[in-house]
């Protein structure tokens, strides 16, 4: 059985990235109990595998998200380490220009999202030729902090 005894959710504890899965990234922490951490959890912005996270072997600081006693399972989040929207926000200014990095090019009614850092993502208009993981220049149209949304002007 594994030792979950000292683990509590909301801990930052260390591990090392075992596997990836499409879902997700097992990570072995320091006390040898091995959690997942799904994909929606490694990001706020829309990732298409772990591996846009996180690298096999490598040691992270991640957040115990859930632990089922009964069987033992831990679920671990990635993306709270880096920091809540507003400290990311925070780092940015309306009217200026950044760089980005596309996430999601499906045309939908809604646009394209702009990662302007791992835990801050965007929103443009949508706009055709543009590819996923691509870096573009931005402007940064207006930051809402009550919406937590950016709004962005791709370049």
């Amino acid at each position: 059985m594994n030792n979950l005894e000292g683990l509590k959710v909301g801990d930052r504890v260390s591990g090392v990235v075992k596997s990836f899965q499409p879902y997700g990234a097992f990570i072995e922490l320091d006390n040898g109990v091995v959690g997942l951490a799904h994909i929606e959890d490694l990001s706020v912005a829309r990732i298409r595998t772990p591996a846009e996270r996180l690298k096999l072997g490598q040691k992270v600081d991640i957040v115990i998200k859930s632990i089922n006693e009964e069987t033992g399972r831990i679920v671990l989040s990635y993306k709270e380490i880096f920091g809540s929207w507003e400290e990311n926000a925070s780092k940015f200014q309306q009217g200026t220009r950044v760089k980005g990095i596309i996430k999601e090019t499906e045309k939908n009614k809604n646009g394209i999202f702009i990662e302007l850092t791992p835990n801050l993502v965007g929103m443009a208009e949508y706009q055709t030729g543009l590819e996923y993981g691509e870096e573009v220049d931005v402007y940064i149209k207006k930051i809402d902090p009550s919406k937590k949304k950016v709004k962005l002007i791709i370049l």
